[in-house]
């Protein structure tokens, strides 16, 4: 009877699967596929079945923690994005100038990178520009919000300028409060290497990119957390046309986040 029922449950579960299977290929919008295989990673909008054990890497387990204990990030679990910020930082490391974060939130982003690099050795300067108290409403076009830009759940902000300030105590960090790209001239970095950019629509993020595009580094990586996201797509086709009027391009992420390398 045991076995009767192991194996009718089993007859269930490949049943169940050719369902689904089939039930996707025949959703509106085009043929779909489940991946094929036992996924190793399923967060934040991306699944794999590739390799991903960089998560089990104890230097990089604690950076996501110190920026997971932020609260930047809410309830998410964004593994891979910390791991092309980490990577991006690490490879910025190696060059002159200063670190750059405009969409700073709680820190959690920063916090992170700044223990991969081990950035106090550096002899480098971190400057985080954020108003710590979420968007600025006049910056949001009507595109954007037609497209749900400053509301629901990811664009609830609470003050965090003091929490900020405790994170980064001791460090060698610059913190600018205020609206960018009216904060912009307070960075005083002349060579920059690594520029994090998320402020969640189109106006301050296009100023900061080309702000600091002729003090970008030759090989400074910036990294635009909201590239590919569908909802952040007025920023995707403003990044396009700037990276096209810069002679680049955005290099796609599947993990929604954008690159642009300075030539």
């Amino acid at each position: 009877m045991k076995r009767f029922l192991l194996n009718q449950c089993r007859w269930l579960k490949r049943q169940a699967s050719r369902a689904a299977r089939w039930l996707l290929r025949h959703m509106p919008g085009g043929p779909r596929e489940l991946i094929p295989g036992r996924l190793t990673y399923n967060q934040d909008g991306l699944a794999t079945v590739n390799n991903c054990d960089f998560i089990n890497d104890p230097h990089f387990a604690e950076a996501y923690r110190l920026g997971e204990q932020t609260g930047s990030w809410k309830d998410a679990r964004i593994h891979w994005r910390i791991h092309v910020l980490c990577w991006a930082a690490d490879k910025a490391s190696r060059l002159e100038g200063d670190f750059v974060e405009c969409g700073v939130n709680r820190g959690g982003f920063s916090r992170a990178v700044m223990h991969f690099v081990g950035f106090p050795k550096l002899g480098k300067t971190f400057y985080l520009l954020d108003t710590f108290r979420g968007l600025e409403d006049r910056l949001i076009s009507d595109a954007e919000r037609r497209r749900g830009i400053g509301t629901g759940k990811w664009f609830e902000y609470e003050e965090c300028y003091e929490a900020v300030c405790k994170t980064f105590e001791g460090m060698p960090v610059v913190i600018v409060r205020g609206v960018v790209p009216d904060t912009l001239p307070l960075v005083k970095a002349s060579k920059v290497c690594y520029l994090s950019i998320d402020m969640n629509c189109v106006a301050p993020e296009i100023a900061a990119a080309e702000y600091f595009w002729d003090r970008l580094v030759p090989g400074a990586v910036m990294v635009l957390d909201d590239y590919g996201w569908e909802q952040h797509y007025e920023q995707k086709v403003a990044f396009d046309r700037f990276a096209a009027r810069k002679g680049v391009m955005v290099l796609s992420l599947p993990t929604g986040q954008g690159l642009i390398f300075k030539p």
